[in-house]
């Protein structure tokens, strides 16, 4: 049995981990009236990358990176073409639907993982997937396109693009022996170098320095990056998959009520159907681990 202290302590760092990506959404979705997206992505995630690497190093874990090609590959994925979606998409669409939208991942991921990696998807997962499609159906509402369908798209992409992203760690994880925190600061510097290509090539405007915009940098580099990340490997290492996975539940319920609450973001009839239909769907996949594993205890 896991001791006392340390799985007690690790809840409470799920807890502020959750809290800290959760209102991330509507940090960035703020931060672009001073600006431009794809700025502002490559420079959050260069800096992000930057105290990684000086975490990395306090924590004296491995430096050298393995299987450059796949983390290469992980980096453009995770770090640059997610990073970019989600920022774009907050320009039309609202903070707390996007956070919805993006966190479909784990549907795409599940026959993704069944027909790239051969994993075995079990009844739950298929009914969790069908009921996020309805969710999904309910918020893009395809009949009418109503409300920003630039914006949704953009959210579903990325989640789709972070689910492919997913399935290159997976690969990764069977085939190599690598620390994730290495791992993570390498494909973030990967990643953060193409959004600064893009970043130059893509006409903008020029950034407004108002506090704000420093403190969503600040915020983003050093509390949403470097400061969950070490939350997110203590929540592994102390508490059950099943117990860990419950923040894919938790962040987007939080983004959502943040965007409600601060930017006033009341969703419709149907969105807020969907979303509901979308939660339902996490909490399936979420719990049922958690059940899986009492029953066998």
């Amino acid at each position: 049995m896991l001791p006392v202290r340390p799985a007690r302590l690790a809840v409470v760092a799920l807890i502020l981990m959750s809290l800290i990506w959760g209102y991330n959404w509507v940090v960035m979705k703020q931060v672009i009236r001073y600006v431009d997206p794809f700025d502002f992505s490559a420079i959050r995630t260069l800096l992000a990358a930057v105290a990684l690497f000086i975490v990395v190093v306090i924590a004296r874990r491995p430096l050298r990176p393995v299987a450059l090609s796949q983390l290469l590959l992980l980096g453009l994925m995770q770090t640059a073409a997610f990073t970019a979606l989600i920022q774009w998409a907050l320009v039309s669409g609202g903070a707390g639907k996007t956070a919805i939208l993006v966190y479909t991942m784990p549907f795409w991921l599940i026959p993704l993982a069944w027909w790239l990696l051969g994993e075995r998807v079990r009844g739950v997962q298929w009914v969790a997937t069908a009921v996020a499609a309805v969710g999904l159906i309910f918020i893009l509402d395809p009949w009418s396109m109503a409300g920003s369908a630039m914006g949704n798209v953009l959210a579903v992409t990325a989640g789709l693009a972070w689910a492919l992203a997913t399935v290159v760690a997976k690969r990764m994880r069977r085939d190599h022996d690598f620390d994730l925190l290495s791992m993570t600061a390498w494909q973030m510097l990967f990643g953060s170098l193409a959004l600064c290509v893009v970043a130059l090539l893509v006409p903008s405007r020029p950034i407004d320095p108002t506090p704000y915009f420093f403190g969503a940098l600040i915020y983003n580099a050093v509390f949403a990056t470097a400061l969950a990340w070490l939350l997110w490997l203590y929540v592994l290492q102390n508490l059950p998959a099943g117990v860990a996975g419950l923040s894919a539940l938790g962040i987007p319920l939080i983004g959502a009520l943040s965007g409600w609450i601060e930017l006033g973001e009341r969703p419709s009839a149907g969105e807020f159907s969907g979303m509901a239909l979308i939660c339902l769907a996490l909490a399936l996949t979420s719990l049922w681990p958690l059940l899986q594993a009492r029953r066998k205890a």
